[in-house]
């Protein structure tokens, strides 16, 4: 179809944006051609319209489909273009934190700027053996994909890493050689992989520098050739370097450093050794300070010097090299603090005594006062004379950074030499791999001749890059048989010339620096006139005169012609490189002889490299003047050759591109600059490398992939057939438009956009479909819905109106009589409230009329009253008022006299005043006097009357007084006694207030006293009900705290077991770990013991020519002797020697018993640890066995009868082995003596051996009939006579005896009566045994019972003196322990108890079995004849047999023969299918038997030794094989055990029988040969599991996660990967039905084998961890995997392997427990995952996964349809915090290589060694039994 038909409504594209380089938009109306504008509109919501280009129309990009988004690929995008590959590795980078990416043969690396947990050995082994387009991308696929193609196709492969500075390439490049090292191997004990990778930290050191983009950028480039021998291991290795950049030597740009190795020396001053460099801080010298960065964040410079001189110890740089390198890089520093003086414009001198020079000079070795001059002088030759010249300051100083840039680069090539010379290859190499770290294209604001050689070796690799792309591209239509056109790419031959090319660049600037006198601006104008308006790659800048411009093919670039010439030339005066060649130091002048040597074209070059051939090359003599005219040759000759010597290289190599990308320059982690990655995808190749795909058919789909995919859009009668035709039909109907997709032979390829365009189709018929789903159930659901709301409707309104008719009805009712109880009730309210208002006027009228009387009765008395009263008032009143009148009279004439008498003397005063007065005055005064003489004689008359008055009077008086006196002394008696009597009632006032007061105080006292003595009986009536309250609490809180206790109890109980039961499990870890750890250690023995035989199997074909073609085997599968990567614990002293395998059949060579006893003493440590721990069981076994026999009752009366019956079964059983014997040599002698034909079935001799069995068996059936009767018999008598009939019944006895007249009978009667008195004296014995026994066990019951007695009143006393809370913690605790125990104890004699009846069980059946066969062989001994003659045969007749004691007897010289038959040459698959299982076992502890009866220790030495020499090479030559190694494992597992069994230890013979106790060793103690044995099962079961792992791992990927076992539910995604070859032929595609197949073969071999049923389970338990382990693994590598229907396949799978469990009775195995991760991880592929609440859940449901694992499924998680969803990065974010106090694994991977130690639990065998028969197949005539 049209491109522009898909440019549809709702289609969305990519349009341009300045800031993110691309944005996506949907398109809001359908294109129509012709529209100049589009209508968009952004993700953020916004709408736009986006303009055509009016010239070209072209539309924007098509933006992918969202279940492409994310490929591994990004040529299995449909549209490919730049947009859509920025967006794919944003997505990847970003939300899946995924650094990988395909981009066809490129894989895209993006540095994250932090550690991933991604390079482990566990994903190492992951990726080994697997095909690049298997897994997820990464740099293991591309290194195992080069391995393999080297091992494949015998060519060398080349991984070219490539990026500019900080994107990764060194850690790339050391990742890919970690592989390489780790998957190989080495091919000798040099350990030649670690040297390679000793060498990163070395190079680094003097390589790597910080710069303002990378802390440790490559300022070199290298190419390393890693050498593999003819089986593929590493045996050595080569490096190249290029073009190191010597300037940064002595100068730094501004936030950049110097090379490490100067900052580590700074760091380690201190260190004693370094006292003489007289170092200090980097601040102090200017070679280091430049920058002003002197410290990298995270990085320890006196560390990382440890490593560096580890390195290089591992690299045979010895000590004393070592420091003289240190010295030099010292001298270095300080020479350049070595400063100059002026004395004039054109010379300048050295300060004398300068400390600088003087330190340089010292530790140089030269004379100071020729390094002073020659560095302020230069020496001018000419054709006749020479010339010292001083030179100016500026140029002293230019020259002293040239030597220490000289030095330096010298240095570099010397120490680059060694590592070669360290790495160098003893053996011939055959083939290599290349790894090429090489500086990315470079532009920056100021570029200069490194740029300019950076960027030519880019253009070079570029076309090489270009042509392969092309070139694969071309295979890949040429095999499919696709029509091929030519496809326009880039091709950058043009750059190229017009660098290198005659006249080119560099040609121009070579001859310039041969001019005297060139100068950059020359050199310039010759570029302008040869280059510019004549090349179009080749521009001048408008503003400059000093530089120019090439087009390369990322960008232009311009480059400032500044410095070209001095660099090109690297000018370096000879005088001073002469003072330093005549050093005293050695290594000084070494550096410098590579200049002399001839044959090295690049030997002087200034960029470190070494010489180009991997074998070193002897220099030559040179002739004179030839080596000062090569040390003349210009640096960029120099590097245009050894730039072309490595496309040399690389064209004859297969190569592998890996392209580093810088996410942004920031070096924040996981943060993605879209600017700065789209540049590099430009300069990388990448885009190119997408164009050249997308300019062809980029998307390829195998048939059925595309069948499987688009079968929805077919009808069924669209479906035939062929897949082919079928596909064919289908596209010519889809695509109209033939041109846009080709049918190969086995893919279809589509065009860009095609298959987007199919996906667009399947997604519309798909929601077409989804729709009418969703239309016909809505419908169908609401439909059902209706109806059930209709009749629920009906039912409903039915329900409704019979409720409210009913309610109508009782609603009537209710009111009729609610009718008749108001009439009644309103007549009695109104009667009763008649009758009480007539009460109440009653009651009312006598109340008031009494009232009324009483009223008028009260009035009338108070009137008389009141009359009475005033009568007496008015009285009162009327005499009051009289005298109130009477003194106010009285007194208003007193105060009107007064008023005028004082108004009389104041007139008298005034008179008296005047002199008239006066004179008044003495007028009247004669009259005065006379009135006054006649008033003094009337006076004095009146006087003496008076007087007369007064001493009568005073008579009078003083009888008055006297009596007065009387009377007032009596008064104041009177008044002294009413004053006393007053005190008196003062004081008893007083008192009384007092007592008032003290009443007052008293009642306030008694009142508070009855208040406190209310509240205290308040108080106390609360207290008592609070203390009846806390009675009742502390009665429930006792009953809570006695139940608490008891819970507690209970809790601490379990808590107890629980506890108990972890520290079992805890133990048993521990003795699992160390159990690993001596199992590995027994691995690690076992492989240095194959490695030391494969060794001396090599020495001994060293002779030979080896032939070609060796295949290398897979990697993960690899043999024993190039398993490197196996981790053992094995120590350094353990680990030296080696231990030689006794041969026995060839010529015995000398033990190496040093490793051997390291060995055995590590094996003794660990055996006495796991017998302490096997003491320790056996003790807690005897104690439940005593406590066992307490309880064990009487043992039965009948024990004498079995005990006889077990006699009388050997007798017969010995007699049947007789008869056996005697058929079996009658056999063997037909067999010796007759043909063939005659012991055919036809022939007579076979009749008539025939007819003999035939009467024989015929016997054998009489004769079981008489037994049978005879047995029934016996039994009956001997049931019928009891001890107690013995003494009663003798009369009766007699007089049977005497009423036997026969002698028989009398004969008969008298063998019963002894075979009674037999019985009843075994009966009497046994029953005086058990008496005995009980006895014994009661006395040591009361014993223990004492002790517990003593116990106990330990414990109770020191219980009474604890406090009681102690008291009730400690008999708590007490009792906890000794429900403990007691709980142990009855766990251990159930656990017990049940083994005795299993044992039992299983005995009862083989006894039955026995009792059986025992009585066939008996009747097979009776003839008729004898039983007619001999009626009575007596038992004990073929007694001889008994002597028969189950040894095999053979002679010293046939042990080599026992051996070889019985060992070496016996095979599982042909004779051992018939035997019984474990027959050689039997066999030989037989043979072991009879060496021990005859105290031989050195033939039980030699034979055990030989046995185990034997078992290891037939396992060493048929370990591949599973039926052997099973086979083996069973037979060694059962001679162990029958070791064991018959050693005479107690512990071993507990479920022996007394036969069996009889066969014990007599003379020698095996049990360090149990030990050896021991050793060897485990590593035969190490090999066994090796073996099946080895069978499975194929099956594994493909069974549980490729195949569909559901049809139909894993829809095939559009993913059109490249599949990689592999160097495997396709061998099918293995399903769930090819693992369980193979399941069921390893278990029926084990079972056929006679395997331990518990060694069974422990290896299935392993095999289902392997799967588990192995599936789960690739999960976590695969994205196309992680998938919701991926998830229900696996579960369908592993309930399939469940099932299995299940019929193999084999859950209880643990094997189910080990698949845990893998089911725990398919439930997460299928659970919602959106909300916190999923996340919860997942939280808690993943618990056997690890943070890592899950958070790895949820990153991986891809959608296989449209109507999916992604996993949310929040989402993500929520499960990594809910999850971040989860303690556990940060490993990404489970470890597939894991063995779980492997035990033997003792498994006695029931079979009698005497009843063994050795068949004769096994030809083993020449021993006999004992």
């Amino acid at each position: 179809m049209a491109a522009s038909e898909l440019y549809t409504k709702y289609a969305r594209v990519w349009i341009p944006d300045p800031e993110e380089v691309w944005k996506s938009a949907e398109l809001l109306k359908d294109y129509k051609p012709g529209d100049k504008v589009l209508q968009l509109r952004l993700e953020e919501g916004k709408d736009l319209e986006y303009s055509l280009d009016p010239k070209t129309k072209e539309l924007p990009p098509l933006r992918n489909p969202d279940i492409l988004v994310g490929e591994n690929d990004l040529t299995a995008l449909s549209y490919l273009h730049e947009p859509a590959v920025l967006h794919n590795l944003k997505v990847r980078f970003i939300d899946s934190k995924l650094i990988y990416t395909y981009c066809g043969i490129v894989l895209v690396a993006i540095n994250p700027y932090e550690q991933l947990p991604i390079y482990g050995e566990d994903i190492i082994n992951a990726y080994s053996g697997q095909n690049m387009g298997d897994m997820d991308p990464h740099i293991f696929a591309v290194a195992e994909e080069a391995y393999k193609q080297m091992a494949r196709d015998e060519r060398n492969q080349s991984i070219i890493v490539s990026g500019e500075s900080g994107a990764g390439k060194t850690v790339s490049a050391k990742y890919a050689m970690r592989y390489f090292a780790t998957v190989s191997g080495s091919a000798s004990e040099a350990n030649v992989e670690e040297k390679v990778l000793a060498s990163n930290p070395i190079m680094e050191s003097i390589g790597n520098a910080k710069t303002t983009r990378n802390d440790n950028s490559s300022r070199f480039g290298k190419y390393i050739e890693i050498g593999f021998d003819k089986r593929y291991r590493i045996i050595g290795a080569n490096m190249r370097t290029y073009l190191l950049e010597k300037s940064r030597v002595v100068f730094q740009a501004e936030e950049e450093r110097n090379y490490h190795i100067f900052y580590q020396l700074c760091a380690s001053a201190a260190l004693p050794e370094f006292k003489t460099l007289r170092l200090g801080n980097a601040n102090y010298f200017h070679y280091t300070k430049q920058g002003g960065s002197p410290v990298i964040d995270g990085v320890d410079d006196a560390k990382e010097m440890v490593n560096t001189r580890q390195a290089c110890t591992l690299l045979g740089i010895s000590d004393s090299y070592q420091m003289g390198i240190f010295r030099i890089l010292a001298g270095i520093l300080h020479l350049g603090n070595v400063e100059f003086a002026s004395r004039d414009s054109d010379s300048c001198t050295v300060p004398p005594k300068h400390e600088p020079l003087t330190i340089f000079c010292d530790l140089m070795g030269v004379e100071y006062e020729e390094m002073a001059h020659w560095l302020c002088h230069r020496k001018l030759a000419t054709a006749t004379e020479t010339y010292i010249k001083p030179i100016s300051k500026l140029h002293a100083i230019n020259a002293r950074d040239a030597l220490a840039k000289h030095i330096y680069a010298n240095l570099f090539n010397w120490i680059v030499d060694h590592v070669n010379k360290a790495l160098h290859a003893a053996v011939k190499q055959h083939s290599f791999i290349g790894v090429l770290d090489i500086y990315g294209f470079e532009t920056f604001e100021i570029n200069s001749f490194e740029q300019f050689c950076i960027n030519y070796a880019n253009e070079k690799l570029q076309q090489q890059f270009n042509m392969h792309v092309f070139k694969l591209e071309q295979e890949e239509y040429m095999k499919e048989q696709i029509p091929w056109t030519l496809i326009d790419f880039y091709d950058n031959q043009p750059c190229i010339n017009l660098i290198e090319a005659k006249m080119g660049v560099l040609d121009l600037l070579d001859e310039e620096c041969k001019m005297p006198k060139g100068s950059d601006d020359s050199w310039a104008q010759k570029l302008y006139n040869t280059h510019l308006n004549k090349c179009a790659l080749f521009e001048k800048p408008r503003m400059s005169n000093k530089a120019f411009i090439i087009k390369h093919f990322a960008d232009k670039v311009e480059y400032q012609c500044e410095g070209f010439l001095e660099k090109n030339k690297d000018t370096v005066y000879e005088e001073q490189i002469r003072v330093l060649k005549s050093s005293k130091f050695k290594l000084l002048p070494e550096l410098f002889q590579d200049e002399e040597k001839v044959l090295s074209p690049t030997s002087a070059a200034p960029s470190g490299r070494v010489p180009l051939t991997r074998m070193p090359v002897k220099p030559a003599k040179a002739r004179p003047g030839q080596a000062s005219k090569e040390h003349k040759k210009t640096v960029g000759h120099q590097f245009r050759n050894s730039l072309h010597l490595l496309m040399e290289t690389l064209n004859a190599t297969t190569p592998h591109y890996v392209r580093c990308i810088k996410p942004n320059d920031f070096k924040f982690p996981f943060t993605f600059d879209e600017k700065r990655a789209v540049q590099q995808l430009r300069a990388c190749g990448v885009l190119e490398t997408i164009r050249i795909s997308a300019a062809g058919f980029p998307s390829r789909w195998t048939y059925q992939e595309f069948f499987s995919r688009y079968r929805v859009l077919m009808k069924q009668r669209d479906v035939l057939g062929d897949r082919k035709q079928t596909c064919k039909n289908v596209l010519e109907k889809l695509i109209q438009d033939k041109d846009k997709y080709q049918f190969g032979k086995t893919k279809i390829f589509f065009r860009a956009g095609q298959v987007a365009y199919l996906e667009k189709i399947r997604a519309d018929k798909l929601r077409a479909a989804c729709i009418r789903i969703q239309k016909t159930i809505r419908g169908w659901l609401m439909r059902k819905k209706y109806l059930r709301m209709r009749k629920a409707a009906i039912t409903i309104q039915r329900y409704v109106r019979g409720y409210q008719a009913r309610c109508y009805a009782k609603f009537l009712r209710r009111t009729r009589a609610a009718i008749t109880i108001q009439k009644f009730q309103r007549m009695y309210v109104v009667r009763k409230r008649y009758r009480c208002m007539r009460d109440a006027t009653i009651a009312l009228q006598a109340l008031l009329r009494g009232y009324m009387v009483r009223n008028k009765y009260q009035m009338m008395l108070r009137e008389h009253k009141s009359v009475v009263i005033q009568k007496h008032v008015r009285g009162w009143l009327a005499r009051r008022r009289y005298g109130r009148t009477l003194r106010a009279i009285v007194y208003l004439q007193c105060c009107y006299r007064r008023m005028m008498a004082k108004r009389e003397l104041k007139k008298l005063k005034i008179e008296a005043r005047s002199v008239e007065r006066y004179k008044k005055l003495h007028i009247g005064l004669e009259n005065k006097i006379m009135q006054l003489q006649r008033k003094i004689d009337e006076q004095n008359k009146e006087y003496k009357s008076l007087l007369e008055k007064m001493t009568a009077l005073e008579v009078t008086y003083t009888t008055e007084t006297e009596k007065l006196r009387g009377d007032v002394e009596r008064l104041r008696l009177s008044e002294e006694e009413a004053r006393s009597a007053t005190s008196r009632v003062l004081s008893l006032q007083e008192e009384i207030a007092k007592l008032r007061t003290e009443l007052h105080h008293t009642q306030a006292e008694k009142k508070s006293i009855e208040e406190r003595a209310d509240k205290y009986k308040h108080e106390t009536e609360q207290l008592v009900s609070e203390l009846k309250e806390q009675n009742s609490l502390l009665k429930t809180e006792k009953e809570e705290l006695n139940r608490r206790i008891h819970d507690q109890a209970k809790e601490i109980t379990e808590s107890m077991e629980k506890k108990l039961v972890e520290e079992t499990k805890q133990l048993e870890l521990d003795l699992n770990d160390e159990r690993l750890r001596y199992q590995n250690l027994l691995n690690e023995f076992s492989r240095l013991e194959e490695r030391y035989d494969d060794l001396k199997d090599e020495m001994n074909l060293m002779v030979s020519i080896p032939k070609p073609g060796h295949k290398r085997t897979d990697s993960t599968h690899s043999s024993n002797e190039s398993e490197y990567t196996f981790s053992s614990e094995i120590t350094e002293a353990e680990d030296l020697p080696l231990r030689m395998e006794q041969e026995p059949s060839e010529k015995k060579a000398a033990l190496d018993m040093s490793l051997f006893l390291k060995l055995q003493k590590r094996v003794s440590e660990l055996e006495q640890e796991k017998q302490s721990l096997q003491d320790e069981l056996d003790r807690k076994e005897e104690q439940a066995l005593r406590a066992k026999a307490k309880e064990e009752e009487r043992p039965p009366i009948r024990g004498a009868e079995l005990e006889y019956e077990s006699l009388k079964r050997q007798e017969l059983e010995s007699e049947n082995k007789k008869l056996k014997n005697e058929l079996n040599e009658l056999q063997k002698a037909l067999t010796e003596t007759r043909a063939p034909e005659v012991t055919a079935p036809g022939a007579p001799a076979y009749r008539v051996l025939l007819d003999q069995l035939t009467s024989v068996s015929e016997e054998l059936e009489v004769r079981k009939e008489e037994v049978l009767i005879l047995r029934s018999q016996l039994v009956s008598q001997k049931e019928a006579i009891q001890p107690k009939h013995t003494m009663t019944d003798a009369t009766i006895l007699l007089e049977d005896v005497q009423k036997m007249k026969d002698k028989g009978e009398i004969a008969q009667a008298y063998i019963g009566l002894k075979e009674t008195n037999r019985l009843l004296e075994s009966q009497l014995q046994s029953q005086r045994k058990s008496h005995e026994n009980e006895l014994e066990s009661l006395r040591g019951e009361i014993q223990s019972l004492k002790e517990e007695n003593n116990r106990q009143q330990q414990l109770l006393a020191q219980n009474l003196q604890l406090p009681p809370e102690a008291r009730i913690e400690a008999s708590l605790q007490h009792e906890i322990t000794r429900l403990t125990n007691e709980n142990l104890d009855l766990m251990e004699q159930l656990e017990k108890q049940d083994k005795t009846v299993r044992k039992l069980k299983k005995q009862l059946k083989v006894f039955a079995k026995k009792i059986g066969e025992l009585e066939v062989g008996q009747m097979e001994n009776i003839s008729p004849g004898q039983i007619i003659d001999e009626p009575i045969r007596p038992v004990n007749i073929p007694r001889k047999e008994k002597d028969f004691q189950g040894m095999l007897e053979y002679k010293k010289e046939d042990e080599q023969k026992l051996v070889k038959n019985l060992i070496l040459e016996l095979k599982p698959r042909g004779v051992a299918v018939n035997l019984i299982p474990g027959l050689p076992a039997y066999i030989l502890f037989m043979c072991v038997r009879h060496a021990d009866y005859l105290n031989d220790d050195q033939k039980v030495r030699s034979l055990l030794t030989s046995t185990i020499n034997g078992i290891k090479k037939v396992l060493k030559k048929r370990g591949d094989d599973f039926e052997t190694v099973s086979f083996w494992l069973s037979n060694t597992c059962r001679f162990l055990h029958c070791l064991k069994q018959y050693s005479g230890e107690e512990g071993f013979m507990k479920h022996n029988t007394p036969r069996q106790n009889e066969h014990c060793l007599t003379n020698f103690d095996l049990a360090e040969y149990r030990q050896v044995l021991s050793d060897l099962a485990i590593q035969i079961y190490q090999q066994l599991v090796r073996v099946l792992e080895n069978i499975l791992q194929p099956m594994i990927v493909s069974g549980m996660l490729e195949h569909e076992t559901i049809q139909g539910v894993s829809g095939v995604k559009p993913t059109g990967l490249r599949k990689r070859t592999s160097s495997i032929a396709d061998e099918g595609t293995y399903t769930l039905d090819s693992i369980i197949r193979q399941l069921n073969s390893f278990h029926s071999v084990m079972c056929q084998h006679g395997m331990d049923p518990e060694l069974i389970k422990q290896v299935v338990k392993q095999m289902f961890y392997i799967i588990g382990a192995v599936t789960l693994n690739n999960l976590l590598l695969r994205k196309d995997m992680c998938s919701w229907s991926k998830g229900m396949q696996i579960r369908y799978n592993v309930s399939q392997l469940e099932e299995w469990l299940r019929d193999k009775n084999l859950m209880n195995s643990g094997a189910k427990e080990t698949l845990e991760p893998l089911i725990q991880a398919a439930q997460l592929l299928q659970v919602k995952k959106k909300t916190d609440e999923d996340a919860e859940a997942i939280c808690s449901m993943c618990n056997a996964l690890t943070t890592a694992q899950i958070v790895k499924v949820l990153n991986l998680y891809t959608p296989v349809n449209e109507f999916e969803e992604r996993v949310l990065v929040s989402f993500i974010r929520t499960i990594q915090v809910r999850l971040r106090d989860r303690k556990d694994s940060p490993q990404l991977l489970m470890d597939a290589k894991h063995i779980f130690p492997v035990t033997f639990p003792f498994n006695p065998s029931s079979l009698a060694l005497e009843t063994i028969q050795i068949p004769a197949s096994l030809g083993l005539g020449f021993i006999s039994r004992v």
